[in-house]
């Protein structure tokens, strides 16, 4: 289904066409002054630069074209050859009774679909999950959820964390605590148990403890790297336990995931790609693009341009023997083996790319990491295009700011310390009780009801407090403001669904029945056009992967709507006519505004 920008634009380009001049220059877009009119087209200007004539003249042969136009009421040309267009009631009227009935709610599938993966840069395993990986939860699974609904192939990994010292740390700790387990005679090839040795509370137990007991007692650590190294060389009993490690971390994981209504396709981790590492490290060699350099296997990916100047310790630039600033590489070289014949993240990252280039190739791969990662990516990309495994276009690293409390720095806990994943959802959901308790909502319901309804705002508020921001931007998380019935938050977006939801359903008891559109007032007309906008919103916010967009455009709906309630008596208007085409537009936005908000990841409850 087209928007009437898209139309607009058809309808111009045939215009322009007409006249012997490139099509392109038909592009509509929302007008600047929506006082003055609904659309604009500046293309008269490009035109006319091409074609060497005067704008106002061109912009004044399109108008001629468009004046009979069935869409359009009003056709103006302003200063240098603005087109300023209005359409017709009647093509309003048709537009807001097809996003009604439009299961996808006026939103258009791409001409194009893709192939995408959506990396996470997931939680490590045996670790609990941190106010830290709250923005590339909501941020991902947002994505994921508007490329499914542009029509994209989507893969969702969430790329655990699960190779590595801590998992030998983990082994190591384990084996002391119980050493007659099987998995520690190193000529027990299996079978092993099945069920797990340990909980996730072990683990999150075991974990710090080995971890800084390997800060301070050197031989401890050097068992643990021993550990680690059998463990990625493949000892069988060890990487049973590996097994166990990661299965009983997902299902944690997918319990703290839960409050926030994100799931995965895939739980792959560093470990799933460790067959291919041999082979990528051999790649590089084979097209002569790696070298050593001090025992390690690199490779370059600077380009030209790159050098800066480098600097002491104090700030002051190194000189050469001549005297001329000595420079250095601001992109360093990616690492594939370092000089202890250990691989890390570069080289894991691109076993991943290779993994996925074979089971999916993707035309697009988007990586939620936090922004402070983007040189990580830089190097990784770089290198993934000079191999040949996947180009660096179809990489992408979708960077995100941090999580700040009151005092602006990274969200801590009152003791100063990380806070939990798991303790923030419990605090959003004790403050959403809260908040329905203060405004006397959902008094009258049940008790297993109002704790679903509870939810649904708790969720509600942290989505959309997150999202609402620019995505590479930082915020303030505020659980007070962001709980709130009143302002942009979640809650309100969720009372305005159900305020149309309970108008609805009293209408219908009523035995009330929705008409055909009829856009009367102005304010009927505002809430339309805005309407019309979410098919715009959505491709914008994929193209710049930019959620916060999906946000603004709920958020302006639902505040449209709430000038038309209160402007106009919808169940209670005495014409049939005008009342029918009141509700026949409340199904309207409540059918965007469900599927604006399932975008988002937020569900609607029925009542509140």
């Amino acid at each position: 289904m087209s928007d009437l920008t898209a139309i607009l634009s058809e309808v111009c380009g045939d215009a322009f066409d007409a006249l012997g001049l490139d099509r392109k220059f038909g592009a509509v877009r929302r007008s600047d002054r929506p006082d003055l009119a609904d659309f604009q087209c500046n293309g008269a200007m490009a035109a006319a630069k091409a074609a060497k004539r005067n704008p106002r003249e061109i912009a004044s042969e399109i108008k001629a074209k468009l004046k009979d136009n069935e869409l359009l009421s009003d056709v103006t040309v302003a200063g240098p050859g603005f087109l300023n267009l209005r359409v017709t009631t009647k093509a309003l009227n048709a537009r807001t009774e097809a996003i009604r009935a439009d299961e996808r709610a006026g939103a258009a599938l791409q001409a194009v679909p893709q192939t995408v993966v959506i990396d996470f840069g997931g939680p490590n395993v045996a670790k609990p999950m941190h106010v830290g990986h709250l923005r590339s939860a909501v941020i991902g699974d947002t994505l994921k959820r508007l490329c499914r609904f542009l029509g994209h192939n989507v893969i969702g990994d969430a790329h655990l964390g699960d190779w590595g010292l801590q998992m030998g740390q983990l082994v190591v700790a384990l084996s002391e605590e119980q050493p007659d387990l099987p998995y520690f005679d190193a000529a027990n090839e299996g079978p092993f148990p099945e069920t797990s040795p340990v909980t996730i509370d072990d683990l999150a137990r075991l974990y710090p403890l080995a971890s800084g007991k390997s800060k301070t007692d050197p031989a401890y650590r050097e068992r643990c790297q021993a550990a680690t190294a059998e463990l990625q060389a493949g000892r069988p009993g060890y990487r049973a336990l590996l097994k166990h490690f990661i299965d009983v971390s997902v299902e944690r994981l997918k319990v703290d995931y839960a409050p926030l209504n994100v799931s995965f396709d895939l739980w792959k981790g560093e470990s799933d790609v460790d067959h291919l590492i041999e082979e990528v490290v051999s790649a590089f060699k084979d097209q002569g693009l790696a070298r050593e350099d001090e025992g390690a296997v690199i490779v370059d990916v600077a380009r030209e341009g790159e050098n800066v100047p480098a600097t002491n310790k104090d700030g002051t630039p190194k000189l050469e023997d001549d005297g001329t600033p000595k420079l250095k590489n601001a992109m360093p070289p990616v690492m594939l083996v370092s000089s202890h014949g250990a691989t890390g993240y570069h080289t894991t990252d691109l076993a991943t790319i290779l993994d996925r280039k074979r089971e999916f190739d993707p035309d697009l791969c988007l990586y939620v990491v936090d922004q402070r990662q983007a040189l990580h990516f830089t190097q990784v990309f770089r290198a993934s295009d000079k191999v040949g495994f996947i180009a660096e276009d179809k990489l992408e690293h979708i960077g995100f700011g941090t999580v700040n409390g009151t005092d602006g720095k990274p969200f801590k806990t009152r003791e100063g310390g990380t806070l939990r994943l798991a303790d923030l959802n419990a605090m959003a959901l004790d403050e959403a009780k809260k908040r329905l308790s203060e405004t006397k909502l959902s008094d009258d319901i049940g008790a297993e009801e109002r704790e679903d309804i509870a939810k649904a705002v708790a969720l509600a508020s942290v989505r959309f407090s997150d999202l609402q921001n620019t995505r590479t931007t930082n915020y303030i998380f505020d659980l007070v403001r962001f709980t709130s019935f009143e302002g942009k938050t979640g809650p309100y977006m969720l009372y305005a669904a159900v305020r149309i939801k309970s108008l609805l359903r009293r209408a219908k008891d009523e035995g009330l029945e929705a008409g055909d559109i009829e856009i009367g007032s102005d304010v009927e007309r505002a809430l339309a056009m805005q309407l019309d906008a979410f098919a715009v919103a959505l491709e914008q916010a994929f193209q710049k992967r930019m959620p916060h967009i999906v946000c603004e455009h709920v958020y302006g709906v639902a505040q449209a709507f709430s000038a038309f309630y209160g402007a106009h008596p919808i169940a209670t208007e005495k014409d049939p006519v005008v009342r029918g085409s009141r509700l026949a537009l409340c199904e309207a936005v409540l059918n965007q505004l469900s599927a604006g908000l399932d975008l988002l990841g937020i569900d609607v409850p029925e009542r509140m």
